[in-house]
């Protein structure tokens, strides 16, 4: 059995390795059997150290996730908020994404899916727009991008 210093030095390298949000420290403790006060009164700790801070985690996610990933607004913030994390954090998160960068992300995704896609007008269309959603954009904004006269 570990002792409480052994657990909090093992979350301490495992929030030191890449940001975690509170719900990852939580399972975290958990698979190394510590009851709840003991979790609770670690991550406090966590919190005044800064090993563990909720709004930089949601930046980091955010801008990761946006940067290599080319996830969408929409699934970014659905996969925060299956986190927990605070709406508060979620939404400066989501500020943080440069607007021109992510029309231009989707004008790249479009331009791709468009070349894979067969058929014709509409049916192009729908299967660019359904791929669009499932990364998480927004309906408007891809339907605003494909209204252009270079997918007619």
């Amino acid at each position: 059995m570990s002792s409480i210093l052994e657990i909090k030095a093992k979350i301490q390298s495992f929030c030191a390795y890449q940001e975690r949000c509170q719900k990852e420290v939580r399972e975290k403790l958990k698979s190394l059997h510590t009851n709840s006060l003991e979790a609770e009164q670690i991550i406090a700790e966590l919190i005044e150290e800064n090993f563990l801070n909720e709004q930089r985690f949601a930046s980091a996610f955010a801008r990761g996730k946006f940067r290599i990933k080319k996830w969408g607004r929409k699934k970014i913030e659905s996969k925060l908020k299956f986190k927990e994390v605070s709406p508060f954090c979620i939404n400066k998160a989501m500020r943080e994404i440069n607007e021109s960068d992510y029309e231009k992300t989707l004008e790249e995704i479009i331009k791709k899916r468009w070349k894979l896609a067969k058929g014709k007008g509409y049916q192009k269309k729908i299967f660019v727009t359904r791929y669009c959603i499932s990364r998480g954009y927004e309906p408007d904004l891809i339907w605003q991008k494909l209204g252009s006269n270079e997918y007619s």
